[in-house]
């Protein structure tokens, strides 16, 4: 399996430290994050998901523990907007180049706004996608809000 994804390129070129974590990918599955999860042994509060959203009709990446929900409210306001909701899944695979499932917030075909759910981000260590299905990226929070020229935010909803 093929490591080099623009994701990866992106942090390489950065000059960024990263590992990588691949696990088998099953198409279909409602919790793609909490099975990434699973698969390589981490904790779901560390292993985040990529979330493409619509705010006031413009694209924004939104990237969230993978066992929280967005708060739609919160999404808008991170953004600057009066509403938000999720991109249909063709558009935010043509915007970003990635296939869903495989969205990563890093090397984006034409990038959007990012943010990263503040709470996510008191921990060592971040999983996210890398670009494929079945392929994760874990590095520093720090390494994470640079890459993807991403401010923390509140994004979840009151668990």
């Amino acid at each position: 399996m093929g490591h080099a994804t623009p994701a990866t390129q992106a942090l390489s070129r950065a000059k960024l430290a990263f590992d990588l974590h691949e696990y088998a990918y099953e198409a279909g599955l409602a919790q793609i994050g909490l099975h990434a999860a699973e698969a390589i042994g981490a904790e779901p509060a560390r292993v985040l998901k990529t979330l493409m959203v619509e705010v006031d009709g413009k694209p924004a990446c939104a990237v969230i523990p993978s066992d929280a929900s967005l708060s739609m409210k919160k999404v808008a306001a991170a953004f600057g907007g009066k509403s938000a909701k999720m991109m249909e899944p063709a558009k935010a695979e043509k915007l970003t180049g990635f296939h869903t499932g495989g969205i990563s917030p890093f090397g984006q075909k034409r990038a959007s706004p990012v943010a990263f759910e503040a709470s996510a981000l008191g921990v060592e260590r971040i999983i996210v996608n890398g670009g494929k299905r079945g392929l994760m990226i874990e590095l520093t929070p720090a390494d994470a809000l640079s890459a993807a020229k991403a401010e923390a935010k509140p994004l979840i909803a009151d668990q």
